[in-house]
């Protein structure tokens, strides 16, 4: 690809406290989220942080947000965002999201948060948007990927799924996405998801159109 698509103009460093430039999807799943005032929530996974900032805006910046990744460069690049916005609702944490259950754990308090592992049902809303082969998130000639990385990504993804729904509360949102069109990534996830959490529903698909609002 040698042209643009779209005769848009670049917004680099241009209004950077006020807008997080993202896709499309990036934007749907924060609104599929449908996160809450005052709730809590968790983004597992949650560098940069276009899909937290965005989460928080759409909580009003009231109620209690964690934010976990878990390598030091990523959670460094989340907190410049966080705080670029000025969102005081969110709470970063450099942690394995794989390991984010404690089923001894005592009470978590929104109130006063405090670092992972957290005890089961804690959190009203989860997303997880997990890390994934990436492929179809944008044109290439050639796809450098492995097979075996290919096929590492599944696993992980459902370790990371197995947390998730410990951590989710009777009653809330799960959000599972990623940046593939890999069905082994995706639909085989949610039927695995399906089959192996009875207490699991699949909501029905919404529309989401580009004037739906309060993108």
């Amino acid at each position: 690809m040698v042209d643009p698509v779209y005769a848009a103009p670049s917004l680099n460093a241009e209004l950077s406290d006020v807008v997080f430039t993202q896709n499309l999807p990036s934007i749907v799943a924060s609104h599929v989220l449908d996160p809450q005032p005052g709730e809590t929530i968790l983004d597992m996974c949650a560098s940069p942080g276009g899909k937290t900032t965005h989460i928080a805006t759409l909580m009003r910046d009231k109620g209690c947000l964690i934010a976990l990744d878990k390598t030091a460069p990523k959670l460094f690049k989340l907190k410049q965002n966080v705080e670029r916005f000025r969102l005081s609702l969110v709470h970063c944490f450099i942690f394995d999201s794989t390991k984010a259950l404690d089923k001894s754990a005592k009470e978590f308090v929104p109130l006063i948060p405090t670092p992972p592992p957290y005890p089961p049902e804690s959190f009203d809303r989860i997303l997880l948007d997990a890390p994934c082969s990436a492929l179809g998130q944008r044109p290439q000639p050639m796809c450098s990927i492995s097979l075996t990385e290919l096929m590492s990504y599944p696993a992980y993804q459902r370790s990371l799924f197995e947390q998730a729904v410990g951590l989710l509360r009777p009653g809330g949102t799960l959000v599972y996405s990623t940046c593939s069109f890999n069905p082994e990534e995706n639909e085989a996830q949610v039927a695995w998801a399906l089959k192996s959490f009875p207490q699991l529903h699949l909501s029905n698909q919404v529309g989401w159109m580009f004037w739906h609002t309060a993108i």
